[in-house]
C-alpha cells in the first residue's frame, strides 16, 4: 500500500479563510476495506473525491457515496469505508469562513456533511465538475482558488468582533477562559456565546474543547511524551477530562490511539 498526503498553501489573499489545502491518497489496496475514521474539529472542511468512493459506515447503516461535500465543523467522529485506490483534494477552512464567504452562521451546518450542490447550488455543481475533470492538484487548486476569491470579493464585512473572538481562541489552542476572552472585547459572556457560535459553530466553551483535543492529536507519533505530559501541555488539569473529551471527539481512549493501532492515520505517517 502506498500513502500520499501533503498540503499546498493558499494564495495570500485567502490565507484569512484558507489555513490550507491537501492531496490524501492511497493506491495498492487490491480490493481490501480501508476506514478512515474523521475526529472532531473546529475547522470546516470543502472536500473533493477525484478517484474512488467512500462511503460513511453509521450505526450499522453504509451512507449513499458523495464526491464533493463541505464537511463542517464537528464535535463527532465519523467512519468511512472503500476498497478502491483513492484520491481527496481538500480546502482546510476558518469556520468563520461559511459567514464571510457563504453568508451562513457557521452554527447552521455543524456536524452536518452536506453534498456541495445542496450547500451552494448550480455554482457547487460547476464547482464540483471543474475540480473531478482537473489535471492535477496544482489545477485544482487554482481552480478552488479562483472560486474562493470571488466569494470573498463580493463578502460582506460581517461582524469582526466575533470573528477576532475566535481567532483569539484558536490562537491559544482553546486555553483562554472565557470570562477572560469576553473581557478583551469588552462585551458580556452572554453577547459573546450568542455571537461567536455565528462565526465558530459552538459555544467558546465547546469550541475550547475542541481547540485542546485537536492539540493533542498532534503528539501523535511522538513515543517521548506520556499521556499525562501530552495532558497537562494542552490545558487539560486532570486524566479525567482528558480521557473523557478524547473518547468523546474520536471514538478512541488517549491509550488506544497514542499507543496502539488506530485506523485511519496513514496520512500523520506519510
Amino acid at each position: 500500500m502506498k500513502v500520499t498526503y501533503y498540503t499546498l498553501p493558499p494564495p495570500p489573499a485567502l490565507s484569512e479563510v484558507v489555513r490550507f489545502y491537501w492531496v490524501f491518497e492511497i493506491s495498492g489496496l487490491g480490493g481490501e476495506p480501508y476506514v478512515y475514521r474523521s475526529m472532531a474539529d473546529g475547522c470546516a472542511e470543502l472536500v473533493f473525491h477525484y478517484k474512488g468512493l467512500f462511503q460513511e459506515l453509521q450505526n450499522g447503516i453504509r451512507l449513499p457515496e458523495t464526491t464533493a461535500t463541505l464537511h463542517a465543523q464537528t464535535a463527532r467522529h465519523r467512519r468511512f469505508e472503500t476498497s478502491q485506490d483513492f484520491g481527496i483534494f481538500g480546502a482546510y477552512i476558518h469556520p468563520f469562513a461559511l459567514p464571510k464567504l457563504f453568508g451562513y452562521p457557521a452554527s447552521a451546518f455543524t456536524d452536518q456533511m452536506p453534498e456541495l450542490p445542496d450547500f451552494i447550488g448550480v455554482s457547487g455543481r460547476m464547482l464540483e465538475e471543474q475540480i473531478l475533470a482537473a489535471q492535477d492538484n496544482l489545477q485544482r487548486a487554482t481552480i478552488l482558488s479562483r472560486f474562493l476569491l470571488q466569494l470573498l470579493k463580493d463578502a460582506k464585512p460581517g461582524n469582526p468582533t466575533a470573528r477576532q473572538a475566535v481567532q483569539l481562541a484558536a490562537s491559544h489552542q482553546g486555553q483562554i477562559p472565557i470570562r477572560q476572552l469576553a473581557d478583551y472585547f469588552h462585551i458580556s459572556p452572554r453577547q459573546l456565546e450568542r455571537q461567536f457560535k455565528d462565526y465558530a459553530g459552538f459555544s467558546p466553551k465547546t469550541y475550547s474543547r475542541i481547540l485542546r483535543f485537536q492539540s493533542a492529536l498532534k503528539s501523535f507519533g511522538n513515543a517521548d511524551r506520556s499521556l499525562t505530559e501530552i495532558a497537562l501541555d494542552c490545558g487539560y488539569y486532570d486524566q479525567a477530562h482528558f480521557i473523557h473529551d478524547f473518547r468523546q471527539f474520536s471514538g478512541y481512549s488517549p491509550k488506544e490511539y497514542f499507543h496502539d493501532r488506530p485506523e485511519g492515520v496513514e496520512y500523520r505517517e506519510a
